[in-house]
């Protein structure tokens, strides 16, 4: 990946960017490894340069929800580079093989002294990860769970889409449940309604998606 696909680092110039990557800590994880847990300590910030991770929390009834998906050119824990004594929210782990840049909060400290656009950054980031919560919430109250499940589909088909137009989503049934916030059961049926379409494939751990439109 090349440093200006990272919008963090953005605002510096091409070598001072790579001088960053340079001084941080360079992370691989294999699939189902945990990043951090929930009420770790916020004390870096993960900039992704392979692989999906996911951004999970544990429900009141116990069950596993996944609140955002993050991949090559995002990053995650942004909490570390806010001020004071922060904990994890969530726990966050690899989907599929991943690599990080791991920044401590006191190369980002340095960062924000120099660069007074990291500040900026951070307010747009955070307000984009409330609009996007906003909107799970939304969905999660008023929108029927098989539509939902369709909607996370075409979503993550965009993400994975090839130059063929096929999409291969490297999750498992569960991690769509989590995802849409719903039950496995409820995924497992919508996928064969789609199989039987000739709109998917069901795969071990993975989900083809043939053509754009899983839709509503």
């Amino acid at each position: 990946m090349a440093v200006s696909d990272w919008a963090i680092l953005s605002a510096l110039g091409d070598d001072e960017a790579r001088g960053v990557l340079t001084s941080a800590r360079r992370r691989r994880f294999k699939r189902g490894e945990v990043v951090f847990h929930r009420d770790d300590p916020a004390d870096t910030l993960h900039l992704v340069s392979s692989g999906c991770l996911a951004v999970r929390v544990i429900t009141p009834l116990g069950s596993v929800a996944t609140l955002q998906l993050v991949g090559p050119g995002e990053c995650f824990g942004e909490l570390a580079l806010l001020g004071g004594a922060h904990v994890r929210s969530a726990k966050v782990e690899a989907v599929s093989a991943s690599e990080t840049y791991a920044l401590s909060r006191t190369d980002l400290d340095r960062l924000r002294a120099q660069h007074r656009e990291i500040d900026a950054f951070l307010v747009e980031l955070l307000g984009q990860r409330v609009a996007e919560l906003t909107d799970r919430l939304v969905e999660a109250l008023y929108t029927p769970a098989p539509r939902r499940v369709r909607l996370m589909l075409d979503g993550l088909a965009e993400r994975y889409r090839e130059p063929s137009g096929r999409a291969t989503i490297p999750l498992t049934q569960d991690d769509l449940a989590g995802l849409a916030g719903t039950s496995r059961l409820t995924v497992n049926r919508v996928l064969h309604e789609l199989q039987r379409a000739g709109q998917v494939e069901i795969g071990r751990g993975r989900v083809t998606v043939l053509a754009a439109g899983a839709g509503p």
